[in-house]
């Protein structure tokens, strides 16, 4: 199977998508066991923490897999930049709404305003077709 290598126009959404896969995949974990005022909601749920991590380990699989031709994948970057701003949005009324949570207005909300308004910035607006192949 040849290897797809994202065009140069491409370059910036590539890499964002795989930071933020990688992150995904093996940063969450850490960030909600060392700084779990921004990243871990009260009172300690192990069991929620777990579906947290795996969800978000399985969407950064998905976002490293896009990252290698990121036009093909433009679904998926998009359900990630719109859920990333919902997820923040929300998260936004719960910390606002309870004090003891006002930690993640500082934490996890903005990254995942971060990640979502970059992909939306970067993502490819329409499907390209390349007229060589037809």
């Amino acid at each position: 199977m040849e290897e797809v290598k994202p065009d140069r126009t491409q370059q910036p959404l590539s890499t964002v998508l795989l930071l933020v896969g990688l992150v995904f995949i093996f940063g969450i974990m850490p960030l909600m066991q060392w700084w779990p005022s921004g990243w871990q909601w009260q009172p300690n749920q192990p069991e929620y923490e777990q579906m947290i991590q795996g969800v978000y380990a399985t969407l950064g699989v998905f976002l490293v897999i896009a990252s290698r031709d990121p036009a093909a994948h433009r679904s998926l970057i998009a359900f990630t930049a719109w859920s990333s701003i919902v997820h923040a949005g929300i998260m936004t009324v719960h910390a606002v709404g309870d004090s003891t949570e006002s930690g993640h207005l500082m934490g996890d909300i903005p990254a995942l305003v971060i990640v979502g308004v970059a992909l939306l910035l970067l993502a490819p607006r329409t499907a390209e077709t390349d007229s060589s192949t037809s």
